[in-house]
């Protein structure tokens, strides 16, 4: 994919703190607090030669979307870790590929059907689940 033109050449320009501070419309303050939380990485250098980049600015600019949606630092933490984390690709569903499904027969006329590949279960887990989803079907019966 082609690198798409930088007009302003920020890509590559740093920032001040202040100047951070001012772009991301935060306190210098708040700026720290998610450098020292590890949700922003830590800049080049230190003290007042610290150097702040494009990609701090667009971290700082995530945490406050995702505060002002109300999501709380550690789950900002996790979901920031889970970015990193490398995805399994799936497999693309069309006419003529095959596919292994599990049919957990939890009743008459209740089924369960899972690709136990594209939800990551052993089958040990199927098991666990489908142990599970009969005690749920058993308790909700005894509760009529």
């Amino acid at each position: 994919m082609p690198e798409q033109p930088d007009p302003d050449n920020t890509r590559f320009k740093s920032f001040s703190l202040e100047e951070l501070c001012t772009l991301a419309n935060l306190p210098r303050r708040t700026v720290r607090y998610y450098i020292q939380l590890g949700l922003v990485d830590r800049p080049q250098g230190e003290t007042r030669a610290a150097r702040y980049r494009q990609s701090h600015l667009e971290q700082l600019l995530q945490v406050k979307k995702w505060t002002r949606e109300g999501l709380s630092l550690e789950r900002i933490r996790e979901l920031q870790e889970a970015e990193q984390q490398p995805q399994i690709p799936l497999r693309e569903r069309r006419p003529g590929s095959v596919e292994v499904w599990s049919h957990l027969l939890i009743d008459h006329g209740i089924e369960l059907k899972v690709e136990p590949a594209t939800a990551g279960l052993s089958p040990e887990q199927l098991r666990e689940l489908l142990q599970r989803c009969m005690s749920a079907l058993a308790d909700i019966r005894e509760d009529k």
